[in-house]
């Protein structure tokens, strides 16, 4: 059986942690942030860890050897 491919675009979105998780990037920070208050961009700064359910969809589908 040939090997799967690793999807390039969620191996460049997510990173894993030491403990396995998966994190990604807060979404909504690029531009129109002026519409927003500081508490809003402040929170969105850096990461989050993918939640518990969803990790195994992402990882079977997308990222079947794992982020490096």
């Amino acid at each position: 059986m040939p090997k799967m491919k690793t999807k390039q675009a969620a191996a460049k979105r997510f990173s894993q942690t030491a403990s396995g998780k998966l994190k990604h990037g807060v979404a909504g920070k690029r531009h129109r942030l002026i519409s927003h208050n500081a508490k809003y961009i402040r929170q969105n700064r850096g990461t989050e860890v993918v939640s518990e359910s969803d990790t195994p969809r992402i990882v079977k589908k997308f990222l079947p050897y794992g982020v490096k």
